[in-house]
């Protein structure tokens, strides 16, 4: 029988309610971002250390270098990204309608969010594991969670922190009132206004948020952890040329770490790789062997193109979130294994 053709299809419109699905699932995003010469990335923009727009018109963050590392090794130049803020409700919503190619803002990776029956996304590795915590002033005298009876809390909507806090206190038997806002802006508005007696969210996000504060050391995060928040990019599910791409590109990130390889010494390590065929691990990670690029549709240096953008995940995270930054926290749990983190990478071969 005479194989049908996408026209005749498209012309069964009681059949077919979609043309564009049926052509765009042959084509991956990454495609699209190719031809288009831009990536275009979601952002939260308001999370100092993360992803905030500076006074100069810049976007600054560990989220924001994730966009760039991305962008040199899908297009080779990681300036090529178009950030476009969005608030934690339109993230996902931006993603389906395809308003961005991916979002790097600050997203629990969970399965409600990743499965086909749920938000129906992909995502790539934890970059961040994180933990939601609540924030207090100092004056409140509120010690610790069963200090916030039936008090007033501050909290973002359309959010999974909404649903720990109410997890956390009602098995707890802890009585309070949830004020909400759409925006971290505006919990912390809340919060100084006196609107609430604590605010909570990732304690990443409450840090980033206290180092703006007049008096951040008037303030503090109790002890408590409500949760635990595995923070990671995110693409369209169903797109696993564009979710490959994006998983290996962390991977590289996390992998250059871990074999001492950095913005400073990349273009050196090549050149020895170059020169000396023993170093096979080595060959094959800068892309010199084994055409590990060409499997994921990428450019087989693109590696190199990441590290000598963006340095390795270390460079990243100490750039934003390191001792001498305006957000110092701790590595923690996002130290490489090899120092007793979670951070790993599978072998790149």
């Amino acid at each position: 029988m005479r194989k049908l053709s996408f026209t005749f299809l498209c012309g069964l419109s009681t059949l077919i309610t979609s043309c564009a699905s049926i052509e765009s699932n042959s084509v991956s995003r990454l495609d699209l971002i190719k031809q288009r010469d831009e990536l275009i990335c979601g952002v939260s923009g308001k999370i100092p250390g993360f992803s905030f727009l500076q006074s100069s018109g810049k976007y600054e963050g560990l989220d924001v270098d994730i966009c760039k590392a991305m962008a040199a090794a899908f297009l080779g130049d990681s300036n090529k990204v178009k950030y476009r803020p969005l608030t934690a409700p339109e993230r996902f919503t931006a993603l389906k309608t395809g308003e961005v190619d991916l979002i790097s803002r600050n997203t629990t990776f969970n399965l409600s969010r990743d499965s086909v029956g749920g938000n129906g996304v992909t995502f790539g590795p934890v970059i961040f594991h994180d933990g939601q915590g609540l924030l207090v002033k100092e004056e409140s005298n509120i010690k610790d969670i069963k200090d916030l009876n039936n008090k007033n809390i501050c909290v973002g909507s359309g959010t999974t922190t909404e649903q720990n806090l109410n997890d956390y206190f009602q098995e707890r038997r802890i009585n309070y009132t949830p004020i909400k806002y759409q925006d971290l802006n505006q919990v912390v508005a809340g919060y100084l206004q006196g609107r609430c007696a604590a605010m909570t969210s990732d304690r990443s996000q409450l840090a980033a948020a206290r180092s703006g504060f007049t008096k951040p050391n008037k303030h503090y995060i109790l002890s408590d952890v409500l949760s635990k928040e595995p923070l990671a990019p995110a693409s369209l599910g169903g797109d696993q040329e564009l979710s490959d791409a994006m998983r290996w590109v962390i991977y590289a990130l996390f992998n250059a770490e871990e074999l001492g390889i950095n913005k400073d010494n990349v273009q050196n390590k090549l050149t020895s790789a170059k020169a000396d065929v023993n170093l096979t691990s080595l060959r094959r990670f800068l892309g010199i062997d084994g055409g590990l690029g060409s499997k994921l549709g990428l450019s087989n240096d693109f590696v190199v193109k990441i590290i000598s953008s963006t340095g390795n995940y270390s460079e990243i995270y100490n750039r934003h979130l390191g001792p001498d930054s305006n957000v110092p926290i701790p590595r923690g749990l996002n130290n490489s294994y090899t120092k007793g983190g979670l951070l790993i990478s599978p072998p790149l071969k």
